[in-house]
């Protein structure tokens, strides 16, 4: 730390270390960190552990690397075992997927929902007597190109109508309460370690699905992957926080390398504009959306990516075709994945986007123009190494005596369908350990 008889007492005294004295005062602050951190750099020589060379740095504010870094942990080593990226949507409040992927030739369905009703006309073809909603129609290209894929009568083993269990059921990847981590972080575990951005949340918070021991990063817009300090003082915060690991033969000394690297990654990485035919809504789930793109096509090395969208519990105004919450949120959904689709170009092959929610709808409609908590729901696919465009998997149909307590039965696990991506897009062989107890099924999804 500087002297603090060295310390400036008059205006005059500041402007001898700038030119004017805001700029003087970021100097002054700058030699102030370097001094410090050249201090506890000579006692972590001397012995000092690693917890109060941090404690000593978090002081002085430096050390923290912005509040986006608190979330990562030792990040570096050998490629990860796969080049590809795995995208996971989870669309909270029990997504209705018979509105999204309508089963038109099912007369059992319009009897059932006679306000609500998507009527055949308007659907957009998806084979096997299904039509998807008008509002996907920004998706139709994909689906047409064989990009996009469906699974119907999809559910979790735990047949909780609870919004909190059945997320927590589906994040963990189990039914099982012995299973603590999320499904991501032991996905995490099975591809190896990476770079910085090998996993990320574009999120202000870690969702359940990534908790675990893997290293990760919650990451609320790349442009907030930064230090926490004046441009001014950014560059030489950044090579004082050099020094401090500089000459060390620690693993953590190659983390705050990569990460010191990392930092001016962000910097490039948010200044990387869209494809030009590329037309992002707003809105924070095209702004996620956006960001991985900027980190897939820079070849970050990401490889999990986790994003939320909430708003489809639709107990009321579920609403048909011109009108109501689900015609509103399909249409962002489907604008924001396919300006994420048309961003990455050729890269979208090499990426695997996946949504699913906790739970489907009564197969009813309810007396408020809604419906209320089901089973079995709908997962959409987008990406890469689809084996046809097609709604794959069984389909138990709407008859009354197929049925499960009048919802949608759940005839595939969703951790089959999660399965086979990891499998054929991951390259993960032992999907035991990613889902266990799961009787896994191939239901022939990807190629």
């Amino acid at each position: 730390m500087i002297d603090p008889q060295k310390q400036p007492r008059t205006g005059a005294e500041l402007l001898r270390h700038g030119p004017n004295a805001a700029e003087a005062a970021v100097r002054l602050q700058a030699e102030e960190v370097a001094s410090t951190l050249a201090a506890q750099r000579d006692r972590w020589r001397k012995g000092f552990t690693r917890r109060r060379v941090i404690a000593g740095a978090g002081a002085v504010g430096v050390a923290a690397l912005g509040t986006q870094l608190g979330t990562t942990r030792v990040a570096f080593g050998d490629p990860a075992t796969t080049k590809r990226t795995l995208v996971v949507i989870f669309l909270r409040g029990g997504m209705d997927g018979l509105s999204v992927v309508v089963p038109a030739s099912d007369p059992n369905y319009y009897r059932a929902r006679p306000g609500i009703a998507v009527p055949a006309s308007a659907l957009l073809p998806a084979g096997r007597g299904f039509g998807l909603h008008p509002a996907l129609a920004p998706l139709q290209p994909f689906w047409t190109a064989g990009q996009m894929a469906a699974v119907h009568a999809v559910a979790s083993p735990d047949a909780s109508r609870s919004h909190f269990q059945a997320q927590d059921c589906l994040e963990r990847g189990s039914a099982s309460l012995a299973v603590h981590s999320g499904w991501l972080d032991r996905v995490l575990e099975a591809l190896g370690p990476g770079t910085t951005f090998r996993a990320i949340s574009e999120s202000s918070s870690l969702p359940r699905s990534l908790v675990g021991t893997q290293n990760k990063i919650v990451l609320d817009g790349i442009e907030n992957f930064r230090l926490e300090v004046s441009d001014g003082a950014r560059e030489r915060t950044i090579e004082a926080l050099k020094g401090l690991y500089t000459g060390l033969h620690h693993p953590v000394a190659q983390q705050a390398e990569v990460t010191l690297q990392s930092l001016a990654s962000a910097r490039r990485i948010a200044g990387t504009p869209a494809a030009g035919n590329a037309n992002y809504p707003g809105g924070g789930f095209a702004d996620g959306l956006r960001d991985i793109a900027r980190l897939v096509k820079n070849g970050t090395g990401l490889r999990v990516a986790a994003l939320d969208v909430g708003g489809w519990d639709m107990h009321t105004n579920l609403g048909r075709v011109d009108n109501g919450e689900m015609r509103n949120n399909l249409g962002d959904l489907a604008n924001a994945l396919a300006a994420f689709a048309t961003d990455l170009g050729p890269a979208l092959n090499d990426v695997t986007i996946a949504t699913m929610s906790e739970f489907g709808r009564r197969v009813q409609e309810n007396g408020n123009a809604g419906t209320d908590h089901g089973h079995g729901g709908v997962m959409l696919l987008l990406g890469g190494g689809m084996n046809a465009s097609r709604v794959h998997g069984a389909w138990p149909g709407l008859a009354p005596g197929a049925l499960d307590q009048g919802d949608v039965a759940g005839a595939n696990d969703y951790r089959s369908v999660l399965g086979g991506a990891l499998i054929k897009r991951m390259g993960i062989a032992n999907i035991a350990a990613i889902f266990p107890g799961l009787a896994y099924k191939e239901l022939a999804i990807f190629r």
